[in-house]
């Protein structure tokens, strides 16, 4: 190979080279620009950014302060992160709503004692959570949600009725603090 060749073959090597680390380098801004914005409505986002508490958390009852909570999961390598109902009973247990959750994604990569963030008023906490499947504890997680709703509730996400049966497909999560 000439001295010419091989000089033209290093500067293309160098072209890509700087190629892919730029482009590299727009991905990862983007992840984060993308993370600080969503979730937003019903669009996913990535890492949930804000101050991390710093003492574990055994009264969750100002959850019910906030329509929603965002919470965040690990996809495999990929953190997911959305928007949910989230709601403290009068004993200050936290738990997550999820309508068809059978349907939902992030549902789907949760499992027991799945390790996770939620984020309220900027504040991430680190939670464990666990599906609740004990039908009283489901009613329980049902009567906060009502009563949350009949404060909380709007129009894409409206309260049902006082006394409301809850629905087969309805599921819900326990999270506790795990600082």
């Amino acid at each position: 190979m000439s001295e010419a060749a091989a000089a033209e073959s290093s500067k293309i090597r160098t072209i890509i080279l700087a190629l892919s680390s730029t482009l590299a380098m727009a991905a990862i801004v983007g992840f984060f620009i993308y993370s600080s914005v969503c979730p937003c409505e019903r669009t996913p986002g990535g890492l949930l950014m804000g101050e991390r508490a710093r003492e574990p958390v055994t009264d969750w009852s100002f959850a019910n302060d906030v329509p929603l909570c965002q919470i965040q999961i690990w996809a495999g390598i990929r953190p997911h992160s959305v928007n949910l109902n989230c709601m403290a009973t009068a004993e200050g247990k936290l738990y997550l709503s999820c309508s068809f959750c059978d349907t939902k994604y992030w549902a789907s990569k949760v499992g027991e004692n799945e390790g996770g963030r939620l984020k309220l008023n900027g504040i991430v906490y680190p939670v464990i959570f666990n599906r609740v499947l004990d039908p009283a504890e489901l009613d329980s997680a049902w009567t906060a949600r009502v009563s949350k709703l009949q404060i909380h509730g709007g129009p894409g996400n409206p309260a049902p009725p006082p006394g409301a049966q809850r629905g087969d497909r309805w599921w819900s999560f326990n999270l506790v603090s795990a600082i």
